[in-house]
C-alpha cells in the first residue's frame, strides 16, 4: 500500500550541497595529531612491513595513537603482512589468529603504558604478555606500534621501525 509523503516546505528541505562538500575542511586546535594520524600510520605499516621482509617474517602489524596521558580512546591502523593467521600444525594444533595477537599486546600497552610482556603484573583475561609490542609518549599522547608473526626479538625489532616514524611526527 502506497503511504502519501507529505509536502515539505522549501526551508525544511536539505540544502543543496556546496561546491566544498566532501572535501577537507580546516582542522580545529587539537585534532592536529588525530587528522595526522592516518598519513603517519601508513608511513609507520610502511616501514612495519619493509623491515619484516628484511627479517622475513609474515604477520600482522598494528599501530595506534591517543591523545593524552592515558588512553580514553584512539586510532588504530593494521596491515596484514603476509599472513592474517597461521593454519594449525603439530607444534600449535590451533593456529593463530595474528591480528588478535598484535591487538591483544596493544590493548595490554594501552592499560600498562608499558611494552607488551613488561607490564610487571600477570596478564590479565585478553592478554597473553607476550613481547613485541611497543608503546611510547609522543608529543601530543600515546604511540603504539605491535606485530605478530614471528619470534618475539623479532615482533620487536618490527614494532620499533614502526615507532619510530611515528614518534618523529607525532
Amino acid at each position: 500500500m502506497l503511504m502519501n509523503t507529505p509536502n515539505v516546505p522549501a526551508q525544511d528541505k536539505p540544502a543543496a550541497p556546496t561546491p566544498d562538500a566532501g572535501k577537507s575542511q580546516p582542522v580545529a586546535t587539537g585534532e592536529k595529531s588525530t587528522c595526522g594520524f592516518a598519513e603517519q600510520a601508513d608511513k609507520a605499516l610502511l616501514a612495519m612491513q619493509q623491515r619484516a621482509a628484511e627479517l622475513k617474517v609474515t604477520g600482522v602489524a598494528v599501530v595506534a595513537y591517543s591523545e593524552g596521558d592515558s588512553v580514553k580512546s584512539w586510532s588504530s591502523k593494521m596491515v596484514v603482512v603476509g599472513n592474517l593467521k597461521t593454519s594449525p600444525s603439530q607444534n600449535d594444533p590451533a593456529g593463530a589468529n595474528l591480528l588478535a595477537i598484535a591487538y591483544s599486546k596493544a590493548a595490554e600497552m594501552a592499560d600498562t603504558l608499558k611494552n607488551s610482556g613488561s607490564a610487571g603484573r600477570p596478564p590479565m583475561k585478553g592478554e597473553f604478555g607476550w613481547q613485541g609490542g611497543l608503546v611510547a609518549k609522543g608529543q601530543t599522547g600515546i604511540l603504539i606500534a605491535a606485530f605478530s608473526g614471528g619470534p618475539s626479538a623479532d615482533d620487536v625489532k618490527i614494532s620499533q621501525a614502526g615507532l619510530a616514524v611515528l614518534t618523529q611526527s607525532l
